[in-house]
């Protein structure tokens, strides 16, 4: 009409109501905890030196590169929470947990005493089962609670059990003062003490066959998911490299530990590919990678380790926080196509390539000890990562092809340069990098990597009706914890 103003307009998304004091005071907060310890990192890592306080705290390179990371996640949660949780009527209490969470893990990374390293280690539990079951009401989530209370309790009665044995053997109360004593421990000892310690982080970072509690915790909201994927399982790749000097000097432990983490690696990768939900598969990846995590620390490259934890965190919390924009429907083979030659052609140099970039900036590799075993699982990444990418339908074949090396080798540069950082940082602890001697067992376990990627490159899985169904029940979450009907949830 004549005269109308016809501008168009956007119209974008509602702002959210008037929030609670709390969750902006606490969102404010942990931001300013994010600078402070930004600030403590700076201090710390140009001294080069562990600031000890009256054998409580130790704040050393790793307790503040842990704290940049972890208040960085808890600051993304919290702000990303501020639109997400609008209206919740537990919003109070999601904050809370989120917060007390958040201080839980700053206060284990920096722990020296063992009383107060168990006792944030139980806090972390006790306030990530709360989030689990944030949603009261509905017993999905109530169940998922109890499931995780139980798991988390028992893997604090693990580290309980070893922290007591070490402490009433070294007769030392600090963790620092039982990595100095490890040479006089008896066998005994370290058999009891480290085995328990080995279980308590196989549980917390829900390692096969721990996996149950990750699997069942699908009721938290998503932005717990996010914390806990990024966060609270990765307490089992902190807890081994505080602990490292029991395990390094011993090839057994050391095997036992590599043996435990390749197969929660190679077994969390085949449980992702029979998934039918995007929530599941980020779960059964989280157990995958968290067996990478620790795989690597069996090799005797804590700092690797602490790498790869610190870049699967933000990647996770990423996928995460944005899986609902990435839910679809839609046939099978309808983006994913098959291995072709001309794939494998232009994959296998690139890969090859990345071990060698890899094993340049971090002199991991070139020698015959267990950093040639890293160097060749970054080889069989890439090249699986490559293939991934080669077979997607939905991407045009110039841009698969020749995107490959442009993508994936710098990726190798950055991940070896934070590498490098993470282990410069952590030079300070008494074993962050101790490399291992070769053993029959690591060539079983490079052979267990190419048969498991191979076998998921060409769809195995689901070729065979025997391994399709195991794998499906091996990652069934309990039943109790399983919305049949969604009205239920509408109810709660």
């Amino acid at each position: 009409m004549t005269g109308q103003n016809t501008s168009p307009s956007t119209v974008g998304l509602p702002e959210p109501p008037d929030e609670p004091l709390l969750p902006n005071a606490l969102t404010k907060t942990v931001w300013a905890v994010w600078l402070a310890s930004a600030v403590a990192a700076f201090l710390v890592l140009r001294s080069g030196e562990a600031t000890l306080l009256d054998g409580l705290l130790r704040i050393d390179g790793l307790t503040v590169v842990m704290w940049l990371v972890v208040t960085f996640f808890s600051g993304i949660v919290h702000s990303y929470s501020r639109r997400y949780m609008s209206g919740d009527r537990r919003v109070r209490r999601f904050y809370t947990d989120v917060f007390v969470f958040t201080v839980s893990v700053m206060v284990l990374v920096a722990a020296d005493h063992l009383a107060l390293f168990w006792l944030s280690w139980l806090a972390m539990g006790v306030v990530m089962a709360d989030l689990i079951g944030h949603v009261r009401g509905w017993r999905q989530s109530e169940a998922a609670r109890r499931i995780a209370l139980r798991y988390f309790g028992g893997g604090s009665a693990l580290l309980g059990v070893g922290i007591v044995s070490l402490w009433w053997t070294t007769g030392s109360a600090t963790v620092s003062g039982v990595g100095e004593a490890v040479d006089a421990l008896p066998s005994e000892a370290v058999v009891v003490g480290g085995g328990a310690i080995v279980l308590a982080a196989m549980i917390q970072s829900a390692l096969l066959p721990f996996h149950g509690w990750l699997l069942s915790s699908m009721t938290a909201p998503t932005p717990a998911s996010a914390l806990m994927h990024a966060g609270f399982v990765n307490g089992g790749g902190i807890l081994l490299t505080r602990f490292s000097p029991l395990f390094v000097e011993s090839t057994v432990a050391m095997t036992a530990i590599l043996v435990v983490g390749a197969t929660s690696a190679i077994l969390g990768k085949l449980l992702k590919s029979v998934q039918p939900d995007i929530k599941r598969k980020l779960g059964c990846s989280t157990v995958g990678q968290m067996g990478f995590m620790i795989a690597q620390a069996g090799l005797g490259f804590f700092g690797a380790a602490i790498t790869h934890l610190i870049l699967h965190g933000f990647y996770k919390a990423y996928l995460f926080l944005s899986s609902g924009g990435r839910v679809t429907n839609r046939a099978p083979g309808e983006e994913d196509g098959t291995v072709t030659t001309a794939g494998i052609a232009v994959t296998v140099p690139t890969a090859l390539a990345g071990g060698v970039v890899f094993a340049v900036l971090t002199g991991k590799g070139t020698a015959l000890d267990s950093g040639l075993i890293l160097a060749i699982l970054v080889v069989i990444t890439v090249m699986h990562a490559s293939l991934g990418l080669t077979s997607r339908k939905d991407v045009p074949r110039l841009v698969r092809f020749a995107g490959i090396p442009v993508v994936f080798l710098p990726a190798i540069v950055v991940y070896g340069s934070v590498y490098n950082a993470v282990s410069w940082a952590m030079s300070g602890l008494p074993a962050s990098t101790v490399p291992q001697e070769l053993t029959p067992v690591h060539i079983v376990v490079v052979a267990a990597f190419v048969v498991g990627y191979v076998a998921v490159e060409y769809d195995v899985q689901t070729r065979s009706e025997r391994l399709y169904t195991k794998l499906l029940n091996l990652s069934q979450p309990s039943p109790k914890t399983v919305l049949t009907n969604k009205g239920e949830y509408d109810d709660g």
